[in-house]
């Protein structure tokens, strides 16, 4: 039927970027699986797949109670060092048996969700991305951040981060087209300051790479997101060239060289970043803000040099 899942991102809770091997040892989550890690084009991790049992209300936008029952699928991935993300996914299908099965059928079908009961794709899909979405329906957000504040409790945290940063979220829902020679397309909304929904269309694409897909969306929002909220506090608040520089300093030390959009993706991904790209142009949005910020440190630099010396 479709694809609902949940990416949550944030600043992970140490003074300084983790190394590749030390981030390894942090999603190192599950006795007995491997940390999938990678080097190129930038220092990225995730740890192993865990699942987690479900049996609720999915949600709906008419309020026509539909129930589901199975498992989802969450992780951890840390990149470049300095963000945290916690991502969630699921496939909602329809049952064989309108009725409650045994346990081992679930978990035979990992990250599937079968419904019981009558339900309209539409009517979840609008619900999912409504605004009323909230518990008890399939709660997503709340096992993603669950593997967010897992990692950021580990002891290999000093919990000193260089700056305050929020999370943000990103709900999205995968939808089956009916024509199998659909391209991907996607619409992308800001809802709010912290939440943002992605409701994409394709006839068949491998699971994985939607999810990945949506998680290096959540990841450049998030970091645009942030900058932003960064130079605003700096630059419009009290003080020197100078000391606006230095409460931008973090940004110019954690942020800035992380901006990477679709380089580990599938090509066959693209369309989206590239519709993104086009509106509302994040890579724009983000390359004027970086120039506006090696702006500042050029006046900066051409103020001390015309300070006079005694």
């Amino acid at each position: 039927m479709l694809t609902v899942g949940e990416v949550h991102t944030g600043l992970l809770q140490n003074s300084t970027a983790l190394s590749l091997d030390r981030t390894a040892q942090l999603l190192d989550l599950l006795t007995g699986e491997r940390v999938r890690r990678s080097e190129r084009p930038i220092a990225y991790a995730v740890s192993p797949d865990q699942l987690t049992g479900v049996d609720c209300r999915l949600p709906t936008s008419t309020g026509s109670r539909s129930r589901g029952v199975g498992t989802v699928v969450s992780h951890a991935a840390v990149t470049g060092g300095h963000v945290l993300q916690g991502s969630t996914h699921t496939r909602i299908a329809r049952a064989a048996a309108n009725r409650r099965l045994v346990w081992s059928h679930y978990l035979s079908r990992p990250g599937q969700v079968e419904t019981i009961g009558k339900v309209d794709v539409r009517d979840m899909t609008r619900g999912f991305l409504g605004a009323a979405y909230q518990s008890p329906a399939l709660n997503l957000g709340a096992i993603s951040a669950r593997s967010m504040d897992t990692v950021q409790a580990s002891a290999t945290l000093d919990h000193r981060p260089p700056f305050r940063a929020q999370r943000t979220c990103l709900r999205w829902v995968l939808l089956p087209a009916e024509d199998p020679e659909t391209e991907l397309s996607g619409t992308f909304r800001v809802e709010s300051d912290t939440l943002r929904t992605l409701e994409l269309t394709v006839a068949d694409r491998d699971v994985q790479t939607i999810v990945e897909l949506c998680e290096d969306l959540a990841l450049h929002d998030w970091l645009l997101t942030t900058l932003l909220a960064l130079m605003e506090a700096s630059l419009t608040g009290p003080g020197s060239r100078s000391q606006k520089l230095d409460r931008l300093r973090p940004a110019i030390d954690c942020l800035l060289h992380l901006w990477m959009p679709a380089a580990r993706l599938d090509e066959s991904v693209l369309p989206v970043w590239q519709a993104l790209e086009r509106r509302p142009g994040f890579t724009r949005q983000w390359e004027s803000s970086v120039n506006r910020i090696r702006d500042q440190v050029s006046l900066s630099a051409i103020a001390l040099l015309e300070t006079p010396t005694r």
